[in-house]
Parts: C-alpha cells; structure tokens; sequence
C-alpha cells in the first residue's frame, strides 16, 4: 500500500485529507502537536474502515521547533518506510497590527509555522526521494498568498512565501523525479476560519476539499487553487491594478488581533 505523510492531522484539512487517503486504502502517517487527539480519532475509525494494523502511524510533533518535526519524519522513514506523497499542511492564522509592539513576536511564531515548518516538513525526505527517483511534496499555500489583505499581514505574508518557495523547490527538484505540488485553498470551512468576521465566498467542507485535493495530488498538479471558482477569483486578483485593488478593500472588515475575544 502507498503511503502518506501529513501534518496538522489533527483536525481541520489535514484530518479530512488523512481520511480520504484511509478510504482509497492508502497507509497514512498522521502527524500532529495533539497526539491524544489523533489517537481517538484512529480509534473510532477503526471500527467504521476496519483499518489494518499497520495502516496508520500517529506521530507528535511540532513544526515550529525543526527538531521535533525532523525528528517524526525519521521515526516515519524507520517504522513505516518512505512515503510516495509528504503533505506540508500544518498551519495557524493569527490577526496581527504592525503598529504594536508585541505582535513582532507573533508574526515571527505565524512565519516559523506555516513557512520554516513546511521547510523542515520536506527536508528529511527530499534526499531519499531523489535516490529512489519518485516522490510527491505538496505544499498547502492559500488565495490569501495573492494578494495582502487587511489584518492578514503575518498570514497572508507566510503563504505568499509558501507559493514562492515551492515553486523555487519544484525547479529544483524536476530533473531528479520528485515532484512539488502546491496547492491554494480558498475558504474551508475549519476551526481555522470559523472566527472570521468578514464574508466567506465560495466556503467548502473540510471533506469537499480533501477530495479535490487528492485528485490534484495525483494528477501531480503544479499549482492548484481549490474550489474552481476561487480559482477564477485568484487570476481576478493577480490582474487588478493596486490602486483598484485597495479601492475595493476600503471600508472593508480586517482580521481580528490576535488577542481579541
């Protein structure tokens, strides 16, 4: 059976993606800060899918401390092999504002997260990878790396890097076999975005997601922007003049600060 790695599989897109995969037969390596919280999911599971035992593996670690992510990638190499597709898709969304002080701090744990976590995610397996000639890296960037919205600088910011770092990575890796699939989702609806106080047009499921996404993976998708319509809105975006683009953010709702309630 093939095998995946995927982090923040402890809820939200990761967990929806880990299913889809448990439900084509795949082995899948879950991999999470919340341990207990992967564990109780595998349990109910298991008695819905008849899981075999070896399927899954569940994994601690925390992306934002590069030795602990490393550290279960090699537990992953040594207990269930190396995988064919790696899923970067742990991540937090933080409101910050520039002006004070603070949230210095919190920009650098949003960048630490969603970009350096990704960074060290696909280093333990790139040099395997490249000696068995195949292997997929999906990188899970979002619309919000388009363009920069208010409220939304260390996010919007951190997925700008994650698009650009990927696509650096994939010229890099195209002759050895390894393929880099970024993927840009539009709104989903997880504990992620259920905070949010402005409109979320073209909101999906978790599960809606995870299929369209594994379709991409497979197709070995280059860039990807899920739901199509999104999509549409992305190139929209990419296109716009500034000066219109920050005439149609005037008035608009920003992200709320990450301290407020």
């Amino acid at each position: 059976m093939p095998l995946v790695f995927i982090t923040g599989a402890s809820s939200g897109i990761g967990q929806a993606m880990a299913l889809a995969y448990l439900r084509q037969g795949w082995r899948v390596a879950l991999v999470a800060r919340r341990k207990p919280a992967m564990q109780d999911w595998v349990a109910k599971l298991d008695g819905t899918l008849n899981l075999q035992a070896d399927q899954v593996g569940i994994f601690g670690a925390d992306v934002q401390d590069p030795d602990s992510i490393i550290a279960a990638a090699q537990a992953c190499l040594s207990e269930m092999g190396l995988p064919d597709v790696v899923i970067a898709n742990a991540g937090i969304s933080l409101g910050v504002d520039s002006a004070q002080r603070e949230d210095i701090a919190v920009m650098r744990q949003v960048m630490d997260t969603n970009l350096l976590g990704m960074v060290a995610t696909f280093h333990p397996f790139i040099g395997p990878m490249q000696s068995r000639g195949t292997g997929r890296l999906v990188g899970i960037a979002s619309v919000a790396g388009i363009r920069g919205l208010p409220g939304h600088a260390a996010y919007c910011a951190s997925k700008a890097a994650v698009i650009a770092y990927c696509e650096s990575l994939r010229g890099e890796l195209r002759v050895s076999g390894v393929q880099v699939v970024t993927l840009a989702p539009g709104y989903v609806a997880t504990p992620l975005t259920q905070r949010n106080r402005y409109p979320m047009p073209f909101l999906m499921s978790a599960d809606t997601f995870a299929q369209q996404a594994l379709a991409a993976i497979a197709r070995g998708a280059a860039f990807r922007v899920i739901p199509w319509p999104m999509a549409l809105v992305a190139k929209l975006l990419r296109l716009l003049p500034t000066a219109v683009f920050d005439r149609l953010l005037k008035g608009q709702p920003r992200k709320h600060r990450h301290t407020d309630a």
